[in-house]
C-alpha cells in the first residue's frame, strides 16, 4: 500500500466519471435497437451477454419463482432483511410528502408534492448480486407514494438470486423483469411489449448501465450517474489500524475499478494500516478483485493537520467519507462534499449498506459535488400553487403589465390589464 505526502498525492485523488467512446456507441446501438424491436431485442441481448434464454412466457418473474425463492433463504436471513427493510423504510419515510403553502394579503403562493406514477429500480447482479440494493432503491420511492415500482436486475443463465427475489417481494414489488445493462434501462425508458415505460429510473450499475441512464435522461427522470465504488477515510492516531485496514478492503473488494484512500495525520498508522491491509487482504475471498482495486486506485496521504484533510475530502467529495478520529463531530462543520458520511470507529460502511436506514445508493466519481443520496425526493415533484385574489391583482397588476410589456409580450400584458378595466 503506497503512503503519499500531500505534496504528491494528486495523481491519487484525480479521478472522475468518463465517458468511453467504445461503451457509448455499443449503449447507444442497444437503446435504438429496443426502442425498434422491443421485446425481441431485450431477448436478444439477454441472450449475448447473460446467457439467458427468455420469450414473452417467462421475461416477467413468476410467483412460483418467488416461491421457490423463498424456500432458499435461510429462516435466520429473512429475519435480518426483514429488520432492514423496517429500518430502510422507517429512516425514507420520516421527511413525509410536505405540502407548502402560503396565503398572505389575498396571494396564496408556494407548492404541493407529488409522487410520480412510476419507478423503474435497477438492481445490478453481475459479480456479485445486490439484494441490498433493491431495498436501496425500492424503499425510498415506496416511501414518496409510487404506485408502480418495477424492479430490473439481470439472471444469469436464467436465475436471479433467490435473496433478490425475495427483497423484492418484501419490498412490495409486484413487477420484476428479467434483464440488466443499457437493454434494461431501454425497457424502462421507451417501454416495449412487456414492459410498461416508467417516469423514473434510479439504481447503480456498470459503465454501460450508466451511460444508458445518462442518454435516456428527459426521457425519463434518472436519480444520478454512478461510476465505481469509493472510501475516504479521514483518521487520526487515536484510530484502530486494523479497523482503518478493514474499511479500505470493504469497498476496495466491489470492483477493480474501486477506490479506498485514507487520509491521516498520523505517518505511524499510515505504516500500521498498510501492514493491516497486506495481512487482511490475503485471507479475502475476493482478494484478487481488492488487490488490484488498491493497486489502482488506494493509497494513503499522510497530512499535517485534520483541516488539511477535509479540503482533501472536499476536494475529491467521495460516495462514502469515514471520520475516525478522537472527536469526529468536530469535523463533520468542515464537510461540505461527500455522499454519506459515517462517524467514529464503530460506524463502519457496511452499517450504511445494509442496515442503519439511509440509502446505500450515493453519488460517485466527484459528483457528490451536485448529487445527493438517493432519497424519497428523486421519486417526486413539486408543483407551483398560485392563487390571487381580485383586490391582490388590482395591486400587483400595473407592474405585472409593465414588465410584460418590457419584453414586448402584448398578449401577457393584456391578460391582466382587461382584468384592471374591472376597477375603473
Amino acid at each position: 500500500m503506497k503512503i503519499y505526502d500531500a505534496k504528491d498525492c494528486a495523481p491519487l485523488l484525480e479521478r472522475a466519471f468518463a465517458e468511453r467512446e467504445k461503451e457509448l456507441s455499443a449503449v447507444r446501438s442497444i437503446l435504438d435497437d429496443v426502442r425498434t424491436r422491443g421485446d425481441r431485442a431485450v431477448f436478444d441481448y439477454e441472450r449475448k451477454f447473460d446467457a439467458t434464454e427468455l420469450t414473452a412466457d417467462n421475461f416477467r418473474v413468476s410467483e412460483e419463482e418467488i416461491a421457490a425463492a423463498y424456500e432458499a433463504v435461510p429462516p435466520e436471513l429473512l429475519e435480518s432483511l426483514k429488520k432492514a427493510i423496517r429500518n430502510i423504510y422507517e429512516y425514507h419515510s420520516r421527511a413525509g410528502r410536505r405540502d407548502n403553502l402560503v396565503t398572505k394579503d389575498g396571494r396564496t403562493t408556494g407548492y404541493v408534492v407529488r409522487p410520480v406514477s412510476s419507478a423503474g429500480i435497477y438492481a445490478p447482479g453481475g459479480t456479485a448480486p445486490l439484494s441490498s440494493s433493491v431495498l436501496m432503491g425500492v424503499l425510498p420511492a415506496k416511501a414518496a407514494g409510487v404506485e408502480r415500482i418495477v424492479l430490473a436486475t439481470p439472471a444469469k443463465g436464467g436465475a436471479v438470486a433467490p435473496l433478490t427475489l425475495v427483497a423484492a417481494k418484501e419490498c412490495g414489488v409486484s413487477e420484476i423483469y428479467k434483464m440488466g445493462g443499457a437493454q434494461a434501462i431501454a425497457a424502462l425508458a421507451y417501454g416495449t411489449e412487456s414492459v410498461k415505460k416508467v417516469d423514473v429510473i434510479a439504481g447503480p450499475g456498470n459503465i454501460y448501465v450508466t451511460l444508458a441512464k445518462k442518454e435516456v435522461y428527459g426521457e425519463v427522470g434518472i436519480d444520478m450517474l454512478a461510476g465505481p465504488s469509493e472510501i475516504m477515510i479521514v483518521a487520526d492516531e487515536t484510530a484502530e489500524p486494523a479497523y482503518v485496514a478493514a474499511d479500505m478492503l470493504s469497498q476496495a473488494e466491489h470492483d477493480v475499478l474501486a477506490r479506498a484512500i485514507v487520509v491521516t495525520t498520523s505517518r505511524v498508522l499510515a505504516e500500521k494500516v498498510s501492514a493491516q491491509v497486506r495481512q487482511q487482504l490475503a485471507e479475502l475471498p475476493r482478494a484478487e478483485v481488492a488487490r488490484r482495486s488498491l493497486e489502482a486506485g488506494g493509497g494513503i496521504i499522510v497530512v499535517k493537520t485534520l483541516e488539511e484533510a477535509c479540503d482533501l475530502v472536499n476536494t475529491v467529495a467521495p460516495e462514502h467519507l469515514e471520520l475516525y478520529t478522537r472527536d469526529p463531530q468536530d469535523l463533520l462543520p468542515l464537510v461540505r462534499n461527500a455522499g454519506a458520511v459515517f462517524l467514529g470507529g464503530y460506524t463502519p460502511e457496511p452499517v450504511g449498506d445494509y442496515f442503519a436506514g439511509p440509502d446505500h445508493i450515493l453519488p460517485t466519481s466527484g459528483s457528490a459535488k451536485f448529487f445527493q443520496v438517493l432519497n424519497e425526493d428523486v421519486f417526486t415533484r413539486k408543483m407551483s400553487v398560485i392563487s390571487y385574489t381580485k383586490e391582490a391583482l388590482f395591486e400587483d397588476g400595473a407592474d405585472i403589465v409593465r414588465l410584460a410589456q418590457s419584453e414586448q409580450l402584448g398578449a401577457h400584458a393584456n391578460a391582466v390589464a382587461l382584468r384592471l378595466k374591472e376597477k375603473q
